[in-house]
């Protein structure tokens, strides 16, 4: 289960047809009970302010029950993105059993690079990227400014420090989910991701974001080595 929150948050990102401005209501706060293989493992909470012409996202995970006595998770990352969607800063702390991980990442999209600092092992390097990189936790406010059409694949590129993963993006269909708030109108989208030319073999998910102008991710789902891992919206506001 080691970097639970990266899965959680490869997600999307849109490079084409998005909004000129985010349409992400700010402040925002979603909720979610995390199942790993039908056991409830967990909660994620990932929330939106507004700082100015900055959007800050954060998002936590924490286990609890059965989980957390045999592997404690306590997990944040964040990133600041602009009113535009463009990554500014992307940070991640992560505790997963005796994983650790401290990582920051800047972007720079004048000179199309990205300086990543591994603040553990002592690392520091600069890796090209293109015009249409995200990192792990903004791309999700980007797909939910998009005008999403079934049959329609769309490809963009997400910078998670140890790769420049090349991301496909499918409009499957539209499809009700029910969860614990109530009964939505969806659209289901599938990603995945390559490196080289390689698909990933863990970290492909398949989301159901609401049906309307919000584009609320209400269930998130992806394929782990050791199971698949369920993300249900159980509150906002």
């Amino acid at each position: 289960m080691k970097r639970l929150a990266v899965v959680i948050q490869s997600i999307l990102f849109v490079a084409l047809l998005f909004s000129p401005a985010l349409a992400v209501i700010a402040p925002e706060k979603l909720v979610y009970e995390v199942k790993w293989g039908g056991i409830k493992a967990g909660s994620a909470i990932l929330e939106a302010t507004a700082e100015g012409n900055e959007i800050r996202i954060v998002n936590t995970i924490r286990s609890t029950g059965l989980v957390s006595a045999f592997f404690s998770i306590d997990d944040k990352t964040e990133s600041v993105i602009s009113r535009e969607g463009k990554p500014r800063i992307f940070k991640e702390n992560i505790n997963e059993g005796r994983f650790k991980a401290r990582k920051e990442v800047s972007f720079n999209f004048t000179d199309l690079f990205a300086d990543g600092k591994d603040l553990l092992k002592k690392i520091e390097k600069r890796d090209a990227i293109s015009a249409r990189t995200y990192d792990n936790l903004s791309s999700i406010y980007f797909i939910r400014s998009t005008k999403l059409v079934p049959g329609q694949s769309i490809y963009f590129d997400i910078y998670s420090f140890k790769h420049l993963w090349n991301t496909e993006v499918r409009v499957v269909k539209r499809e009700e989910v029910t969860t614990p708030l109530g009964r939505f109108k969806t659209i289901m989208v599938t990603s995945q991701l390559k490196y080289d030319g390689v698909p990933a073999r863990v970290g492909n998910a398949t989301f159901w974001f609401t049906d309307d102008s919000r584009r609320i991710p209400v269930r998130i789902t992806t394929q782990l080595k050791v199971g698949e891992i369920t993300l249900t919206l159980v509150g906002r506001s």
